[in-house]
């Protein structure tokens, strides 16, 4: 489970719209709402990466579909190794003495 945030959803919200309408430098802004300036400038950059304005990062959608993709290989990974691990027991045994293996095993005569 995630680590509960620092910041409300609606202070991050009102933090972003701020530095992007008022066109004032986001360490002004964020000493003014009482935010760590690094936070405020990731939350900036995400906001524009979601809007379209920027291609160096994944927008919310894609990190989100990203962990889930994941999420679900890890598992298909996990139930990989059980299932190898299980067809040892299905799997026949061959005999080491010639001639008692499965049919397909014995040599032509």
């Amino acid at each position: 489970m995630a680590a509960p945030r620092k910041y409300p959803d609606e202070l991050r919200e009102r933090a972003v719209r701020e530095v992007r309408s008022t066109g004032r430098p986001i360490a002004h802004v964020a000493k003014d709402l009482g935010i760590h300036k690094e936070a405020l400038r990731g939350w900036v950059r995400q906001a524009e990466a979601d809007g379209g304005e920027r291609d160096d990062r994944l927008t919310t959608a894609e990190r989100e579909e990203l962990k889930q993709l994941r999420r679900e290989n890890a598992e298909l990974k996990r139930a990989n190794e059980i299932l190898k691990a299980a067809s040892v027991f299905f799997l026949p045994r061959r005999s080491t003495v010639p001639g008692r293996g499965r049919a397909g095993d014995r040599p032509p005569a």
